[in-house]
């Protein structure tokens, strides 16, 4: 019994931990600090091995300008990066949208991590039996 719920109590942190780490703060962000998110999440398209909040290129500095100006125009994140992926192609988002094949990159991690686990705890129970 107290195994049992020290187990659902590790599962409730887990959860816990993940659903905070997921949550939308975008109410308590300022503009400059969602220009600087965004920026960090936009490829710049000049150099494509940085984001365009990393790089000093004039183009990374164009688009740093740009989502200013959406920001200040009251459009939300989502919107935002819309406009950069219809204009410049998928590609320019650094991270891979979470619907679709795209949904893979995100899944695939976390149902490896689980089997994982759930291998490892089948070996462990059966190891116990047998000592």
């Amino acid at each position: 019994m107290i195994r049992t719920l020290s187990y659902a109590a590790m599962l409730m942190a887990l959860v816990a931990a993940l659903a905070v780490g997921v949550l939308d703060d975008s109410g308590t962000r300022t503009p400059e600090d969602r220009v600087n998110a965004l920026a960090a999440s936009i490829r710049c398209t000049q150099c494509r091995s940085q984001s365009a909040g990393d790089s000093d290129a004039p183009t990374a500095q164009a688009v740093r300008r740009e989502i200013a100006e959406r920001v200040e125009a009251g459009q939300s994140d989502a919107e935002i990066r819309s406009y950069f992926a219809s204009t410049y192609g998928e590609e320019i988002l650094l991270r891979p949208p979470a619907s679709g094949v795209g949904a893979l990159v995100w899944i695939v991690p976390v149902a490896a991590f689980v089997l994982a686990a759930g291998g490892l705890a089948y070996a462990f129970a059966r190891w116990k039996r047998w000592s």
